[in-house]
C-alpha cells in the first residue's frame, strides 16, 4: 500500500507525465463555411505543436460559446477562431458564459462591415445615407417584391450584426420602409446578384472578408452607405479616423476559448495570442470556393497551401509557444 509519500509523488508523476503528452482540442465552427479556412489553418499547426485534433464542431455562434463556458475548467481545450470583436461582446457577457471564456489577440484584423447598394441606382438617384431609405421614393427603388417596403438583404439570427440592423431599423426611423430579409445568407445574396445581374436595384448587408465583395466589388458594382450619425448598441460611436461613418465598427476577428486553456494548456494559449491571418488571404481563399473550390479536400489544400507559404512564421509560432509550456 502507498504511504501518504509515495501518492504525492506518483501524481506529480503522473501530472509530469501527462504535460508530455498533448491536450484534445475541440475546434468550434460557427456553421459559416467560409470561416472553416482559418479554423483549420489553427488546427493544423496545432497538430504539429503535438496535440490531439477532434474533429471539428460546427453549431451557431450561441450554442459555440455555450460548449466553450461549459468547459471552463476542462484540461481539454475548446475554442473558435471566429469571435468579432466588438460584434460579439455583448454574447460573451452573457451571464451563463461571462467570465468563463477568454478572449485572445487580434487574429484576423480589420473586417469591414456595412450596407451598400448597386452603384448605378446610388448614382443615379444621389444615395449616399442608409438614412435616404427613410424617403419613400428612394425606398420604393429597392422593393422588388411590392410590398411597398425597400428589401434589405440581411444577416442570419444569432450571428450578431441581426441585432445591429434591427437596432438601426428604429435607431434611423426605417422600421416601416425597410424590410429586413432574414433566412440563409447565402441563399439571399444568391438572390441578390442574380437581381443585379438583371438591372435591378438592389441593396444588401454584407462584410469582409466573405466571398460576396468579390462578385459584387464595392467602388465598381456597388457602393457602402454611410449613415449620418452613429447608432450602434455595441458602440458609441461608429465614426471612422477620416470622419466616415458606416454604421458598424471596424471589427478583428479572434480566438475565444475556455478560461483554463491559460493555466492548464500555456503553448495552445501563447499560440491563440500571436497567430495571425491576414484579412486577404482569407477573402482570396473565400472566393476559390465561390468559384467551385468548396469541397472539404479543397478547403484542405488552401489550408496545406497557406501553412506552406508562411512556413517560416509558423515555425516562429510554434518555437514561441512551446517555450511558453
Amino acid at each position: 500500500m502507498l504511504n501518504k509519500k509515495s501518492l504525492v509523488s506518483l501524481v506529480a508523476s503522473v501530472a509530469v507525465a501527462s504535460s508530455l503528452f498533448g491536450a484534445k482540442v475541440t475546434a468550434i465552427s460557427s456553421g459559416i463555411q467560409e470561416e472553416m479556412f482559418q479554423t483549420l489553418i489553427v488546427t493544423e499547426i496545432l497538430k504539429k505543436m503535438g496535440h490531439e485534433i477532434e474533429d471539428v464542431k460546427s453549431v451557431n455562434y450561441d450554442i459555440g460559446y455555450q460548449t466553450i463556458a461549459n468547459n471552463a475548467n476542462s484540461d481539454d481545450v475548446y475554442f473558435i477562431a471566429s469571435m468579432w470583436d466588438p460584434l460579439h461582446n455583448f454574447k460573451l457577457e452573457a451571464k451563463h458564459v461571462k467570465g468563463k471564456v477568454v478572449k485572445f489577440n487580434k487574429f484576423i484584423e480589420n473586417c469591414a462591415q456595412g450596407y451598400l447598394v448597386d452603384k448605378k441606382t446610388a448614382d443615379k438617384y444621389n444615395i449616399k445615407y442608409y438614412n435616404d431609405l427613410k424617403k419613400p421614393e428612394i425606398a420604393k427603388l429597392f422593393d422588388l417584391d411590392n410590398d411597398g417596403k425597400a428589401d434589405l438583404g440581411g444577416c442570419n439570427a444569432g450571428w450578431g450584426c441581426e441585432k445591429v440592423i434591427e437596432y438601426q431599423l428604429d435607431a434611423y426611423g426605417l422600421r416601416d420602409i425597410v424590410d429586413h430579409k432574414q433566412g440563409e445568407y447565402s441563399a439571399i445574396m444568391a438572390d441578390t446578384i442574380a437581381n443585379y445581374k438583371t438591372g435591378k436595384s438592389i441593396l444588401y448587408y454584407t462584410w469582409t472578408p466573405y466571398w460576396v465583395s468579390g462578385k459584387l466589388v464595392p467602388g465598381k458594382d456597388v457602393v457602402f452607405l454611410q449613415v449620418t450619425h452613429s447608432a450602434n448598441p455595441n458602440s458609441t460611436s461608429t465614426k471612422l479616423p477620416n470622419n466616415a461613418d458606416y454604421g458598424f465598427n471596424v471589427n478583428h476577428q479572434k480566438i475565444v476559448a475556455n478560461a483554463s486553456v491559460k493555466t492548464k494548456n500555456k503553448d495552445i494559449a501563447k499560440l491563440f495570442d500571436i497567430i495571425k491571418v491576414d484579412v486577404n488571404d482569407v477573402s482570396g481563399q473565400n472566393m476559390l470556393m465561390t468559384n467551385g473550390q468548396n469541397k472539404p479536400e479543397d478547403i484542405q489544400r488552401h489550408v496545406q497551401s497557406w501553412l506552406k507559404n508562411n512556413q517560416t512564421i509558423v515555425n516562429t509560432w510554434i518555437t514561441e509557444a512551446k517555450n511558453a509550456k
